[in-house]
């Protein structure tokens, strides 16, 4: 179950990582008192956020699963005993 749902794809890891490159530049930026860096960061947060969410939508993102249908009642045949 969570091989589909948590983020195997490309828009996800995209988008990650590009928020993490924007978290690391505001981090850096918070140490040197750069207040400019720090805002350069959050908007590179913001673009990793966009970037991921329009590879989603282009088809990128989390594919929905189409599962077989359930057994039938009358399909299934009873045990004989004895």
């Amino acid at each position: 179950m969570s091989r589909a749902a948590h983020g195997h794809n490309p828009a996800n890891w995209t988008g990650v990582t590009i928020a993490f490159v924007g978290f690391c530049i505001s981090g850096v930026a918070m140490i040197i008192p750069s207040p400019l860096l720090v805002v350069a960061g959050l908007v590179v947060v913001v673009a990793g956020l966009v970037v991921g969410k329009m590879m989603a939508m282009a088809g990128m993102g989390k594919q929905t699963t189409v599962h077989a249908p359930a057994a039938v009642a009358e399909e299934r045949t009873p045990v004989a005993a004895g």
